[in-house]
């Protein structure tokens, strides 16, 4: 395996500056992503934290996972007062999602054996399942590949509830079907068996999408000690319920602190994909079974964003105190919830979440804490040895193939072999039918004026006709080139599918097939900088 960095040129302003360590960014945050963190381990040592029983609760929720030994091993460890935790979380999709959730558990395994080398006290990496989540339609499907075409693999199990995605029951007749589908899609190779067998398994033991998820990712991460939670498990909310509490009364601090930073945010023309109002609860209430978004119409007076429904504040305080499960949180208070839960030395997120974390900073000074490190997560792109052989055949640079995809260089290499070029030849004949055909037009006006529009519509026929003889004569050529033109289409589906990076596509699936569960094991043991874009790994 070889990893090699290259630079992507689509970031916003925002990470671009943030990567750089600007101040115009960086006065939205507490501390550098890529310095010493030996300063934020002395502050951690300023707070206290109910690790005794967040372990407990920690190692009953993995238990039912069957987590591996390694992972208990660190959960045992979270006792220890200097301990921190390096973390970071994604929702529960269908086999693990696309690979950028499985790039971001590697980068919270390397980070914390990093930081653990350099600071000597246990760093334990925790991956947070945001169960809560409730966008049943991002996490229900995969993408394959059936020759070059894209194909969107969905579970048919429907789901008419806005619920959390941990409260959704597979139901096994669905799952089975929308396995087998999957497999009938992948090459048969040494591993497709053991494969199939194993997933079988996890799907079997499971009851929900992130029970699913959590026994996939420990095929995936034996031996490195991750640490799963699920946010939307009863037992993580019973430790929760004093912090909902806290959020419940500071929710005025917290809503007038990130509406103001947002607006400054956007005043300096960062954009932010956010639109916080003062009103806003930052909180969710399960009501018949859906999650609804609160709002503070009054100071006694909590309703649903749509009047969904009424409560008062004592109602809201009584269902932190002892229905827990009630409450979920936000984008703005799920950071919040975790700072509190934890003793964060680091959180890895993409460029989505590092802008959502920029409005945060004073909210989180209203409950006298810190924005810890916020960390870009490590971003691959994944290329095996046929994959290699086809950009070298073809002369298409890694680069180019990753950050533009190749249907250009398609268009231009197949205009290249045709002798002579078509695209020229049809303009030529184009213009030689309208100057011949100028005089027929003059004749006709002349003759009549509703002639003359006819005319032109016959031009313009004669031209038609010429493109339709084009586009057989392209056919004709994509056929006689059909090799090189499927090459070209597998490049682009692999390397820069449906416009985009890879890892926002595609599942691990295809890459355990050919390699099996552990393809990414060799990954983990090389040092990746964080300061780098993105890196290239050649399998």
């Amino acid at each position: 395996m070889r990893v090699e960095p290259i630079k992507l040129h689509n970031t916003s302003n925002l990470i671009k500056q943030y990567r750089e360590n600007d101040e115009s960014i960086m006065q939205y945050f507490d501390y550098s992503p890529f310095h010493s963190y030996g300063q934020r381990v002395k502050d951690l040592q300023k707070r206290s934290f109910r690790r005794e029983q967040l372990a407990e609760t920690l190692h009953a929720m993995n238990e039912e996972w069957g987590a591996p030994t390694s992972t208990f091993e660190n959960i045992e460890r979270l006792k220890q007062d200097n301990s921190v935790v390096v973390i970071g979380g994604q929702q529960a999709g269908l086999l693990t999602g696309p690979l950028y959730t499985i790039n971001k558990v590697i980068s919270i395994i390397q980070f914390a054996r990093k930081q653990e080398a350099e600071l000597n006290i246990p760093v334990i990496p925790v991956f947070w399942i945001a169960g809560e989540d409730h966008d049943y339609d991002e996490v229900n499907h995969v993408y394959t590949q059936n020759q070059t075409k894209i194909k969107k693999v969905t579970l048919a199990q429907q789901v008419d509830e806005k619920q959390p995605v941990s409260s959704i029951k597979l139901e096994e007749k669905h799952m089975n079907k929308w396995l087998n589908q999957l497999f009938t899609q992948l090459n048969e190779t040494q591993h497709t068996k053991t494969l199939y067998d194993e997933i079988k398994r996890c799907l079997h033991e499971s009851k929900s999408m992130v029970d699913f998820f959590a026994r996939v990712i420990f095929q995936l991460f034996k031996e490195e000690g991750l640490v799963l939670m699920d946010s939307n498990d009863t037992r993580i909310r019973s430790y929760e319920s004093e912090y909902f509490e806290l959020m419940i009364e500071k929710q005025p601090d917290i809503a007038k602190a990130v509406y103001q930073t947002y607006h400054s945010l956007k005043q300096s023309g960062y954009a932010i994909d956010l639109e916080p109002e003062e009103d806003d609860a930052h909180l969710f209430y399960l009501h018949e079974n859906e999650r609804i978004l609160l709002k503070r119409e009054t100071k006694d007076l909590w309703v649903g964003k749509q009047n969904e429904v009424e409560l008062s504040t004592d109602e809201l305080l009584e269902a932190a105190r002892k229905s827990p499960c009630l409450l979920s949180n936000n984008v703005v208070t799920r950071p919040i919830m975790q700072e509190l839960v934890f003793p964060t030395l680091a959180f890895i997120g993409g460029n989505g979440e590092i802008s959502y974390w920029a409005v945060l900073k004073k909210a989180f000074h209203s409950l006298d804490l810190q924005v810890p490190p916020v960390l870009p997560r490590l971003s691959f792109t994944y290329v095996d040895y046929a994959l290699q052989k086809r950009l070298a055949k073809l002369t298409i640079s890694m680069e180019h193939a990753i950050l533009n995809g190749v249907d250009d260089l398609k268009v231009n290499w197949l205009a290249s072999h045709a002798n002579p070029p078509i695209d020229a030849i049809t303009e030529q004949v184009k213009l030689s039918i309208e100057k011949l055909h100028q005089p027929l037009q003059e004749i006709a006006g002349d003759i009549r004026a509703d002639l003359s529009g006819l005319a032109k519509k016959n031009l313009a026929y004669l031209h038609k006709e010429v493109d339709f003889l084009k586009q057989q004569m392209l056919r004709a050529l994509e056929e006689k080139y059909a090799n090189e033109i499927k090459s070209f289409d597998m490049i682009s589906n692999q390397l820069h599918p449906l416009g985009v990076l890879q890892e926002r596509i595609w599942s691990p699936l295809e890459w355990m097939n050919n390699y099996g569960f552990e393809f990414m094991k060799p990954l983990i043991d090389v040092d990746c900088s964080f300061e780098e874009e993105h890196y290239v790994v050649y399998i």
